[in-house]
């Protein structure tokens, strides 16, 4: 396993329930800043096979990203169900849920 790849799986396994980070805040935290897509592989990818909190993530805009509708209605459910308010837009309040670990 590629080093980036190993740290964005550790970064997404320590985000807390009821918070969320953005792929590009992942990618640069993994230290490659523009490899926001990169994150997106390692999530389809990796999720099951190490547990990964998919629904976790999110884009940059605050915005679940997930274009299969019944994913992206579970992905909202998953962090509904966390207290992760939703707006009526569909937008995460990136101010008060996004995650920013104190290492990385």
């Amino acid at each position: 396993m590629q080093p980036f790849t190993a740290t964005v799986i550790e970064i997404i396994q320590g985000i807390p329930d009821g918070k969320v980070m953005t792929y590009g805040q992942i990618a640069g935290l993994a230290g490659s800043p523009r490899a926001a897509r990169q994150v997106v592989r390692i999530l389809h990818s990796m999720s099951d096979k190490y547990h990964l909190p998919w629904h976790r993530v999110i884009n940059s805009l605050g915005e679940t990203a997930i274009k299969n509708d019944e994913m992206n209605a579970l992905q909202q459910l998953f962090l509904q169900s966390e207290g992760i308010e939703i707006s009526v837009d569909n937008r995460i309040n990136l101010e008060l849920y996004q995650y920013h670990p104190e290492r990385f």
